[in-house]
C-alpha cells in the first residue's frame, strides 16, 4: 500500500510537531515520524566582550595559577596567580575577584583586582570596580564610585625597545667619553 511518508523526498522537513527537549529531558518519539537525530539542548552563554568572542570564567569557578592567551577573557569567578593576555581584552565582571598581576591590551574592571595591572591601550574602572595595586596604561578611565589604591602611570609609555636603545646609546657615549679623556692624558 502506498503511504504518504514514503513519497516525501529525502531531507525534507517533517511538518508534524516534534516534541522539544527541555534541560535534562530526552525527547520521546511520537507515533508519527520523529527525527532520530538528537535535539541540542539550549545552553546559556556568557556575555561576549567583543564581536570575536572569547573565553569566560564564570561565577563559582576558582582558578589558581597562570592564565595566558591571546583571546578576550571575561572573569566573573575567582582567579589567583598571573593573567597574561598578549593581544586580548580582560573584563572583570561585577562578581569577579582577581588576585593576580594582569597584562593585557585592554582591561575593564567591574569587580575586584588585587595586583598590578598593565593595560597597554586602556584601563577602565567601572563604578563597581575596585583596584589595589599599580596601574600602567596609555589611557585610564575611572567612573564615579570606583576605588583605586596604588600607584598610577598613565600616558604614552616608551616601548622597551626604545628604552634598551637609549641605555645602549648612553653606555656607548660614556665609554667614548672615557676613552677620549684617557687618550688626552
Amino acid at each position: 500500500m502506498w503511504r504518504k511518508e514514503d513519497s516525501k523526498p529525502q531531507g525534507a522537513a517533517d511538518p508534524s510537531p516534534v516534541p522539544v527537549a527541555s534541560a535534562g529531558v530526552t525527547p520521546i518519539a511520537s507515533s508519527v515520524a520523529a527525527p532520530k537525530t538528537p535535539v541540542p539542548l539550549a545552553a546559556s552563554a556568557p556575555p561576549a566582550t567583543s564581536g570575536r568572542g572569547g573565553a569566560s570564567i564564570s561565577q563559582g569557578i576558582k582558578i589558581k595559577g597562570e592564565v595566558t592567551g591571546s583571546e578576550d577573557l571575561y572573569v566573573d569567578g575567582h582567579v589567583e596567580g598571573k593573567l597574561n593576555l598578549s593581544n586580548g581584552t580582560l573584563t572583570v565582571g561585577p562578581n569577579g575577584i582577581v588576585k593576580a598581576d594582569v597584562d593585557a591590551r585592554e582591561v575593564t574592571v567591574g569587580g575586584r583586582v588585587e595586583g598590578n595591572i598593565t593595560g597597554r591601550d586602556k584601563v577602565h574602572l567601572l563604578s563597581t570596580g575596585q583596584v589595589s595595586g599599580e596601574v600602567r596604561t596609555e589611557r585610564l578611565a575611572i567612573e564615579d564610585g570606583a576605588t583605586l589604591r596604588g600607584k598610577v602611570e598613565s600616558g604614552k609609555v616608551p616601548s622597551k625597545l626604545a628604552e634598551v636603545r637609549a641605555a645602549a646609546a648612553a653606555a656607548v657615549a660614556s665609554k667614548a667619553a672615557a676613552g677620549s679623556s684617557s687618550a688626552a692624558d
